[in-house]
């Protein structure tokens, strides 16, 4: 017998490689040796400043020095000052002891 007796509904075809969850577009992370920071610097004790400070954070930059263009550092900045996530503080319970100090529970004193 065929299928058209049995089966309702649309046959749906096998998923692309694409929108099976592997994540094809991924970027790679900036400041490794696959992907160095582009920073330019002023002057020469300037280049050792902001070396040190790739050290420190273990990373990899390429550090170029230019009198006649501003210093450009954002990169590095960008990796070093990376936003919190922020986070909220419990809610106090009925039950719990109150937060004046009374010794009473919340419910009964300051709630």
């Amino acid at each position: 017998m065929s299928d058209k007796f049995f089966f309702k509904g649309r046959q749906t075809p096998k998923p692309a490689y694409g929108e099976s969850g592997y994540n094809t577009k991924r970027q790679a992370k900036i400041g490794t040796a696959t992907n160095p920071l582009a920073l330019t610097v002023q002057t020469e004790e300037r280049q050792q400043e902001v070396q040190l400070i790739v050290e420190q954070h273990k990373l990899v930059a390429n550090i170029t020095i230019n009198a006649e263009l501003a210093e450009d550092i954002l990169q590095l900045e960008g990796i070093l000052n990376k936003p919190k996530a922020v986070t909220a503080e419990a809610k106090i319970n009925r039950n719990d002891p109150c937060i004046c100090g009374s010794g009473k529970k919340y419910k009964k004193c300051c709630g």
